[in-house]
């Protein structure tokens, strides 16, 4: 059996020569490829199994990079791996759709993680061709039965509260999503949880990971508030607000770091008697605040980080306020990055313009501004595919200013 041949291709730098170390040593055949050198595979040998490519030359340079070794017309199976401190580079490189391998670079984690890639462009050709149709057609009766499990993780009606109007959409980019959102009641400290998350990569692992942390969030914030003194407010609050994010934040990082998940998410608090918000907003898309008389939108900054990288993160919480006609819009990252026929990203300029009209318009509520947001994505992206799932969540405090 002929060994399996990989490429990387980086600078030479510490982590580049750390996995041509550790290649060597899993009986890969394995050439180290300097950025800007062209790739001349060897006479009468096959394309590379593996090609590894550092972040750190950008998306564009990272996928010129990556055709020098397409077959046919079908690329190579590919991963990105970070270089130094440059992990927002790998996290816009798996937001593409990419592949990716991350330290610690221990080789019992990166055999599995190469022979998991080797497996997943196996499945994807294999898929690709006649001989599988009836496998196909059993996978999407999974998928199919999948999607309607992970329908069942949210909510089937958001509580009914006075003087407010909550409205969500949620469009899954596939049969299933790594986005959720959640609203529940905690009637020991009077708030209500609204909670909207997206879970890293895509497809049917990250629907898993979606579930799991899904549960965690509202288990662990519920039972705390079960253990609460009646009446305690923003103090019950602010405390079942940490310990649900922090103590998933534990339990992801301590017991699932091979797979090397983590989720964005924003997490908050409401009080509907008062308005008031607590929240903690971990690496998320910052929700906007949306002034009802001005219609100016205010962004919630980051107070943490994502959750499930770390154990030990910290995360702090922060408060805002809702006066009657404000509302609270909060989305994933699907909303802002939509693309349009031309590959032109919806961005945070069209999101604003169009929360503002509404906020200044006649009728203003939670499903009014979901539904024009909506309908903007939908003109933006036209006859293009949908890139990313959506997912959005819109609090309107609907009471009459004294």
């Amino acid at each position: 059996m002929n060994p399996l041949r990989a490429v990387i291709v980086a600078e030479p730098g510490e982590g580049a020569h750390e996995l041509l170390r550790i290649l060597g040593g899993e009986a890969y055949e394995v050439e180290l490829v300097h950025p800007d050198q062209v790739y001349t595979r060897p006479a009468q040998a096959p394309g590379p199994d593996l090609v590894l490519i550092s972040a750190a030359l950008g998306l564009r340079r990272l996928s010129l990079a990556s055709l020098q070794f397409a077959e046919g017309g079908r690329l190579p199976n590919t991963l990105v791996f970070p270089e130094g401190d440059g992990y927002a580079l790998l996290e816009a490189c798996v937001r593409a759709g990419y592949e990716y391998i991350a330290p610690p670079y221990l080789p019992g984690l990166v055999r599995l993680r190469l022979t998991s890639c080797l497996e997943r462009g196996a499945m994807t050709l294999a898929a690709d061709e006649m001989s599988v149709v009836a496998s196909l057609h059993e996978v999407k009766r999974e998928l199919s039965i999948a999607h309607q499990i992970q329908a069942g993780f949210l909510p089937e009606a958001v509580p009914v509260l006075d003087d407010w109007q909550i409205d969500s959409r949620f469009r899954p980019a596939r049969e299933v999503s790594g986005d959720f959102f959640d609203v529940f009641e905690l009637p020991r400290c009077g708030h209500v949880g609204l909670v909207v998350a997206d879970v890293c990569d895509k497809g049917v692992p990250a629907a898993l990971f979606m579930a799991l942390i899904r549960t965690l969030i509202r288990h662990t914030a519920q039972n705390a508030d079960e253990f609460l003194l009646e009446g305690q407010g923003d103090q019950g609050a602010t405390s079942a607000l940490l310990e649900a994010v922090a103590g998933t934040n534990r339990y992801l990082a301590l017991n699932h770091p091979r797979q090397a998940y983590f989720a964005t998410m924003f997490f908050g608090m409401l009080d509907p008697l008062t308005g008031e918000l607590l929240y903690i907003n971990a690496g998320h898309n910052p929700p906007l605040l949306v002034d009802g008389r001005s219609g100016l939108a205010t962004q919630l900054p980051l107070t943490g980080p994502a959750v499930g990288m770390l154990p030990d993160s910290d995360f702090v919480v922060e408060r805002a306020t809702l006066a009657p006609g404000d509302s609270l819009f909060v989305y994933t990252d699907g909303v802002v990055e939509a693309r349009g026929p031309e590959g032109d990203f919806f961005g945070m300029d069209r999101l604003n313009a169009i929360v503002q009209q509404v906020a200044r318009g006649p009728r203003v509520g939670a499903s009014s501004l979901n539904a024009a947001v909506d309908s903007g994505l939908r003109k933006h992206v036209g006859s293009a595919e949908q890139y990313d799932d959506i997912t959005m969540l819109t609090a309107c405090y609907t009471a009459t200013a004294a």
